[in-house]
C-alpha cells in the first residue's frame, strides 16, 4: 500500500532525473559526457558510488569515468575488464528490467574475474532489502541498434537499502538518456574529427595545387594540358612557358591548336598512336617560323576532381639535340667516313629491301616481267601469256582444283599470291639475258673497280689517295640519277644501284660514269689520273644480297681483262 509520503519522493527523484538528464546534454566531449553521466548517478539518483564501463573498438569495456569516491577512482579509472567476463556478469543475478543485480551470495563466483571493481567488507543485512556492500547492480547501456555501448556499475546507496521499482525505473530511464548522449557525443566528436580531416585535406589541396601550378608554370621543359572526349578532344587549354618559347608561339596562340595540328606530318600516325594514360612518342612539332624541332611526348590523365572531367597532361621535352646526335651516330654507321658515301653493309641492306626468296613468274614471250602485289597489275608482257606457260606445266592441286603452292587464279584475275610471304612486297626482276631485244627495265647493279688507283697510293701516299677517293665518290654522285645510290664498296671499289633501267640504258650509264672518272683529277698542284672498269649485273628476287654483288663482280674482272692494260688506264 502506498504511503502518504511516495509520491513526494516519486516527484523529487523525477526533478533530480530530470536535472541529471540536462546536464547530459551539456557536456562538450566524450570525456565530458562519460563523467556527467557518473557524477548524475551519485548528485541525482542517490548512490555513493558509480564507475562508467565504456565499450573499446576491440570490444574490451574500459573504466571512462568514477564519481563519489576518489579512491575507488585512483583504482578503477583506466582499468579493462573483457568482454567476457562482461557478458557473464550480464547474464547472471536478478533482471530487473534492462538492469542486472547480482546479490552477494551469488557474487562471491565473480570475485576473480579481471572486472574493475570497488569491494568493500561489511556487517551482514539485518532485513531483506538492506543493501550488502558486496552486492553488484549493473545498468548496461544499448544504442539505437541494440549494440552494448557500456555498463553503469552502481554501490552503496545513501539509503542504504535496495533501490525500490520506482528507484530502479529511474535509474533505467538514466542509463538510457545516457545510452543517447553518449551516442550523441560520439557523433559529435565524429563529425569534429571529420570536419577537421576535411579541412586539412582541402589544405593539403589547396597546398596541393599551388604546388603542381609553380611546377607546371615554371618547369624547365614544357608542359601542356588538353582536353579529353568530346568535340574539342585534344585542344590545347594550357601550356608553360618552356612550351611556348620552344615552339616560338604565344600562349594565347597555342589555345587554337591541338598537337595533331602541330605534329610533323610523318608523324601523325605516331601521336594517334600514342595512349593516353602513359603513353610516350618521338615526334616532331611545327615551330611558328615553320622548322620542326624534335620533341618527347609523355602522357598521363588528370582529374578535375573525384568525379570531375578528365583532361591530358603532356610532357614535353626537347630532345632535338640527342636526335641530331642518334642521326649523326646512324649515319656513320651506315655510311663511309671518308667519301660520306653508303657503306658496304648499308649497300646490303638497301639491296636487300627489293629482293624476296621467290622469284618473279615467267611470263612467256618476255623473259621476265615484275608483279605488282600491292596494285594487283602486270609488268612486261599480257597476263593471258603468263597463263598459257602456266598451264603448260603439271602442278599438285587440292580437292577444290587450286594449286597447292597458291599460284592459281580460280576466278579470272591474276594468279593468286600468298599475301603473309610479302606484304605488298613488288617483285624485281631482270632482263633476258639472251634476248637482246629486251626491253624490260629492272635494277641494275653496276660494280665499279678503279684503275690505277694502287699506283697513286704508292708513289704519293694515302693523303693524294684518300683525295683520289674523295673525288671520284663526287663525280660518281654527280653522274645519277635522284633515287640512284652510289656506295663505297670498300677500298678503290664503288657500286651504283639504278632502277628502272633496260640494258642499254645500264650500259649507257657504266659508259658515262666510266668517262666521268677518267678526267685528271689535281691533289696539291699535281694530276693524277685513274681509269675505272664496270660490271653490270641484275637483282632479281629469288636471288641474294651477296649473289647479286659476286655476280657484278665476276663481270667487272671479266671487262677489266677484256681490255688491255693501256686501255683500262686513263693516264
Amino acid at each position: 500500500m502506498e504511503t502518504e509520503s511516495e509520491p513526494l519522493v516519486r516527484l523529487a527523484t523525477l526533478k533530480q532525473l530530470h536535472s541529471v538528464i540536462a546536464d547530459l546534454n551539456t557536456a562538450s566531449s566524450l570525456a565530458d559526457t562519460l563523467q556527467t553521466v557518473a557524477d548524475g548517478v551519485v548528485n541525482g539518483l542517490g548512490y555513493g558510488l558509480s564507475a562508467v564501463n565504456l565499450v573499446r573498438p576491440d570490444g574490451d569495456l574500459v573504466v571512462a569515468a568514477v564519481a563519489g569516491s576518489a579512491g575507488a577512482e585512483a583504482l578503477l579509472a583506466g582499468r579493462v575488464g573483457s568482454r567476457a567476463a562482461w557478458e557473464r556478469w550480464l547474464s547472471m543475478g536478478e533482471h530487473w528490467g534492462e538492469l542486472r543485480f547480482i546479490p552477494h551470495t551469488e557474487g562471491w563466483v565473480l570475485d576473480d574475474d579481471d572486472i574493475p571493481q570497488w569491494r568493500t567488507e561489511g556487517p551482514v543485512p539485518r532485513f531483506a532489502d538492506e543493501w550488502h556492500p558486496q552486492d553488484r547492480l549493473l545498468a548496461p547501456m544499448y544504442s539505437s541498434g541494440d549494440e552494448l555501448l557500456g555498463v553503469i556499475f552502481v554501490d552503496r546507496p545513501r539509503n542504504g537499502r535496495k533501490p525500490n521499482p520506482w528507484v530502479r525505473e529511474a535509474l533505467q530511464m538514466y542509463a538510457f538518456q545516457s545510452a543517447i548522449a553518449i551516442s550523441n557525443s560520439r557523433l559529435r566528436a565524429n563529425m569534429q574529427r571529420a570536419l577537421v580531416r576535411l579541412e586539412r585535406e582541402q589544405q593539403a589541396l589547396r597546398a596541393s595545387e599551388e604546388s603542381f601550378r609553380q611546377a607546371f608554370e615554371y618547369a624547365p621543359s614544357g608542359m601542356a594540358i588538353a582536353e579529353m572526349g568530346g568535340d574539342q578532344h585534344g585542344r590545347l587549354l594550357r601550356t608553360n612557358d618552356a612550351l611556348c618559347r620552344l615552339l616560338g608561339r604565344p600562349a594565347a596562340a597555342m589555345r587554337r591548336y591541338s598537337f595533331s595540328d602541330l605534329v610533323h606530318p610523318e608523324d601523325i600516325g605516331t601521336l594517334l598512336r600514342t595512349s593516353a594514360e602513359g603513353g610516350r612518342a618521338e615526334l616532331r612539332l611545327a615551330r611558328r617560323d615553320g622548322t620542326y624541332v624534335w620533341v618527347s611526348l609523355r602522357n598521363s590523365v588528370v582529374a578535375d576532381a573525384a568525379d570531375g572531367p578528365r583532361f591530358l597532361l603532356t610532357h614535353v621535352e626537347d630532345i632535338e639535340e640527342r636526335k641530331r646526335h642518334e642521326l649523326q651516330l646512324a649515319h656513320r654507321a651506315s655510311h663511309d667516313s671518308l667519301t660520306g658515301l653508303p657503306n658496304s653493309a648499308e649497300l646490303r641492306a638497301r639491296l636487300s629491301a627489293r629482293l624476296c626468296a621467290r622469284p618473279p613468274l615467267p611470263v612467256a614471250g618476255a623473259g621476265s616481267a615484275t608483279y605488282d602485289l600491292a596494285g594487283g597489275e602486270f609488268g612486261g608482257a599480257a597476263y593471258g601469256a603468263a597463263v598459257a606457260v602456266e598451264a603448260e606445266v603439271e602442278v599438285e592441286t587440292d580437292e577444290n582444283g587450286f594449286r597447292a603452292d597458291g599460284f592459281d587464279a580460280p576466278f579470272g584475275g591474276p594468279p593468286r599470291v600468298p599475301m603473309g610471304s610479302y606484304d605488298h612486297h613488288v617483285h624485281t626482276a631482270a632482263p633476258s639475258e639472251s634476248d637482246e631485244t629486251d626491253t624490260t627495265k629492272g635494277l641494275a647493279v653496276l660494280f665499279c673497280d678503279l684503275d690505277g688507283f694502287k699506283s697513286i697510293n704508292d708513289r704519293f701516299g694515302h693523303h693524294t689517295g684518300d683525295a683520289v677517293l674523295i673525288e671520284v665518290a663526287r663525280r660518281l654522285t654527280s653522274g645519277v640519277r635522284d633515287g640512284d645510290t652510289v656506295a663505297r664498296f670498300g677500298g678503290d671499289e664503288f657500286v651504283v644501284l639504278a632502277d628502272g633501267l633496260a640494258r642499254t640504258g645500264a650500259q649507257d650509264l657504266a659508259v658515262r660514269l666510266r668517262n666521268a672518272i677518267v678526267p685528271p683529277i689535281r691533289v696539291e698542284g699535281r694530276a693524277v689520273r685513274v681509269g675505272a672498269s664496270f660490271g653490270i649485273s641484275w637483282a632479281a628476287c629469288g636471288m641474294s644480297a651477296e649473289e647479286v654483288l659476286q655476280s657484278a663482280d665476276q663481270r667487272m674482272y671479266v671487262e677489266k681483262r677484256s681490255r688491255s692494260k693501256t686501255g683500262r688506264r686513263a693516264g
